[in-house]
């Protein structure tokens, strides 16, 4: 059985460092993708004019979400692993929304106040509140910064996660969902039930079914079933990336990408994360890698915007590949502030406070008395 009743402090989760700097390394995939091969007015002439040896690969950059997803699917496993479903949405909620709440503020700042025009974007008041509540793709308002769309995929596997540890999440009922919840996805897509298979996420599934999968190899060992789910959901993942992601890849940059070059690097992903978490390199650790995967998630949330910002106010005067270094370092100066004057700030009172919250929920008779 993967979790037990949380009435006892948890020990903290031992790192996988190089975890952590394949996420580093996934975040700036995404944003050599926006900077040099995805399609925006900043850069004087297109991206991919701007940088012809370069932008046919990071064309590919934003398959760096997929190598999110299937890391996600292993960390939030191994997270889960000992704790109540209290202890795990305190750990969410004081993940996610600390330096969530500081990229959408400074992104309504940058759009209302300095750089509207520039970027040909708007924002109201209220859509900047709904997307402070990281819902706003179910209320059918717009994102501040296009990027928050992968958390709302991220926040429908944690729901998920969520609902099966309330039922007793056990390694039988990990492998039972990574068979069963990429199949139904895919049955919900195909079949037109458009509520069903947005909750399914059917582009997305296969990914987070074999990070599961993944870590229950690590903590509980191979066999034969358990590398056939990873494998058969790696192959659904290459599939649904080449028919939804890669297609609109195509279309934001106008570059041809090939097929064999999207399942190559589906390959290397997997692998890349197999290697890291179930070979020896598991146990290699440098210091600096936990800072790297601290940033990478602040990075994410800012680079979009913000870098296209730099690079529009830069590169009318300076040659482009300075302005491209300089795009990078700005971000990754505003990721190191938000992760050090917001989420070391916030997060330990945030998630005592949801915590000690869900324990008072615990706590309360299951019968009310009559009004």
């Amino acid at each position: 059985m993967l979790p037990v009743p949380a009435t006892a402090d948890v020990a903290p989760r031992p790192r996988l460092l190089l975890l952590d700097l394949l996420r580093f390394g996934a975040a700036l995939a995404v944003v050599m993708y926006h900077y040099t091969a995805r399609r925006h007015s900043q850069w004087q002439g297109s991206s991919a004019e701007n940088f012809p040896l370069i932008s046919g690969l990071s064309a590919y950059g934003f398959m760096g979400v997929q190598l999110f997803f299937l890391i996600s699917g292993f960390v939030i496993l191994m997270s889960v692993e000992g704790r109540s479903v209290g202890d795990f949405v305190a750990a969410r909620v004081s993940r996610l929304f600390p330096a969530y709440w500081a990229a959408v503020i400074l992104a309504a700042i940058l759009i209302a106040f300095i750089a509207g025009d520039q970027l040909d974007k708007s924002v109201t008041f209220v859509q900047v509140l709904t997307n402070l509540t990281m819902l706003q793709e179910w209320a059918g308002v717009p994102h501040v910064d296009g990027v928050y769309w992968t958390l709302a995929v991220e926040l429908l596997f944690y729901v998920l996660i969520g609902i099966f540890m309330s039922r007793n999440l056990t390694v039988e009922k990990v492998t039972w969902l990574a068979f069963l919840w990429p199949l139904a996805a895919l049955i919900a897509d195909r079949s037109n039930m458009q509520f069903l298979a947005m909750f399914l996420s059917p582009a997305y599934a296969s990914l987070f079914a074999a990070g599961m999968m993944l870590y229950v190899i690590h903590s509980r060992g191979s066999n034969l079933l358990r590398w056939m789910l990873v494998i058969g959901n790696g192959i659904l993942a290459a599939q649904q990336t080449i028919m939804y992601d890669m297609a609109n890849a195509e279309r934001l940059t106008g570059i041809d990408l090939k097929e064999p070059v999207a399942v190559a690097i589906m390959v290397v992903i997997f692998a890349a994360v197999a290697l890291v978490t179930l070979s020896p390199l598991q146990f290699r650790e440098v210091a600096w890698m936990t800072y790297l995967g601290a940033l990478t998630y602040p990075l994410y949330l800012v680079h979009e915007l913000w870098g296209w910002w730099v690079i529009g106010q830069l590169s009318p005067h300076l040659n482009k590949w300075v302005v491209l270094v300089a795009a990078i370092a700005f971000v990754l100066l505003m990721a190191a502030a938000i992760e050090r004057w917001v989420e070391r700030r916030s997060r330990r009172w945030l998630r005592t406070q949801v915590k000690r919250s869900f324990t008072r929920i615990e706590r309360t008779p299951a019968t009310t008395p009559a009004l």
